[in-house]
């Protein structure tokens, strides 16, 4: 079961089982929680797990970060939602006035009065703000970093009440929120990270300085540089864990599981180790090392572990797999799963 950790005031209770987190969070929902799966504490009223409406599942009880919470924001300040374990969505509530933006393809439904607007670039600049020119490099970038030339903006354009939009996920995964004040301002993450934000955040390019890291790490040389002091969600396959490395602290991960980074971890490559290893170890032959200090962001399943398995389960030639049949195909006709 998950360890709960509560926080009001400043005074931190925990570790708490779900049973007595749910009754505390019914007691008094006027604080913030975090659980090992969190990017940070979030308010007891939007964590739809301590009000029953998400299963919990199984996890170790880790130290959770400092609780702090930050205010005086220039982008927009929205509540959320994260409903789900395995196939997640998030929920996001807007006053009147206030917008998300999320990449194209992404929405999964909204109120009436949500508006519906395609920018260019990232939408952190709107309206009157920022010229042509601004608009067109930030669609730019996005090209570059093989996303789509647009993003959608969702606004509320009501007198009154709150209204809300809803993002899914494009595959199996986590949805991680991130208020980016926390990390200094910068989060650099993988280029296909990026689910939806606060309006007011840009998402911009970073470019990988060592040409073997850019080459061979994984990403490519160019990754995502997120940037603002507002809500930002990103999604990666899997399980996603957070890692603190103190200064010198290195870890090495397999190039396709690194989701996401603060700006001060330091990410190169090195080999795997032997010509044996590199050729039938099945790890590739470079593996990303990631130098502290700072925080870490890894995923289980990476998309393309997860499309690699699926088409190699792909029937051939209009003809099945057969796997685990000593028969093969003669197998699948005696079954009934394919006819002669």
């Amino acid at each position: 079961m998950h360890q709960w950790f509560l926080s009001y005031n400043g005074q931190q209770t925990g570790p708490l089982d779900q049973s007595a987190a749910v009754a505390q969070a019914t007691k008094n929902a006027n604080g913030h929680c975090w659980r090992q799966g969190f990017a940070e504490w979030i308010p007891i009223a939007a964590c739809t797990e301590l009000r029953g409406e998400s299963a919990p599942g199984a996890m170790m009880v880790p130290t959770p970060p400092a609780a702090t919470f930050n205010s005086g924001q220039r982008a927009d300040i929205v509540d959320y939602r994260i409903f789900g374990e395995d196939m997640q969505f998030v929920e996001i509530e807007l006053d009147p006035g206030e917008s998300a933006v999320a990449e194209a393809g992404s929405l999964m439904y909204k109120d009436s009065v949500v508006t519906m607007e395609t920018v260019f670039g990232d939408g952190s600049q709107s309206g009157s703000s920022g010229g042509f020119m601004d608009k067109l490099v930030g669609a730019g970038k996005r090209l570059i970093t093989g996303e789509s030339l647009f993003t959608t903006v969702f606004s509320h354009a009501g007198g009154s009440g709150k209204a809300k939009v809803a993002f899914a996920a494009p595959y199996p995964g986590t949805i991680v929120p991130m208020t980016l004040s926390n990390y200094g301002g910068k989060i650099i993450a993988q280029k296909d990270s990026f689910l939806c934000a606060a309006r007011g955040v840009s998402i911009g390019l970073f470019f990988q300085k060592k040409v073997m890291t850019a080459l061979f790490g994984g990403e490519g040389f160019i990754m995502q540089k997120l940037e603002g002091d507002g809500l930002v969600f990103i999604h990666a396959g899997g399980t996603i864990v957070e890692r603190e490395l103190q200064p010198g602290e290195r870890l090495d991960v397999d190039t396709g599981c690194v989701v996401a980074m603060t700006s001060t971890v330091g990410f190169d490559i090195k080999s795997v180790g032997s010509v044996k290893s590199a050729l039938f170890g099945g790890e590739g032959v470079f593996l990303a090392t990631l130098t502290g200090p700072g925080k870490i962001w890894i995923q289980s399943l990476p998309f393309s572990r997860l499309a690699g398995r699926m088409h190699s389960a792909m029937p051939r030639n209009g003809g099945g797999r057969d796997e685990g049949s000593v028969l093969g195909g003669l197998g699948g006709i005696i079954s009934g799963d394919r006819g002669f």
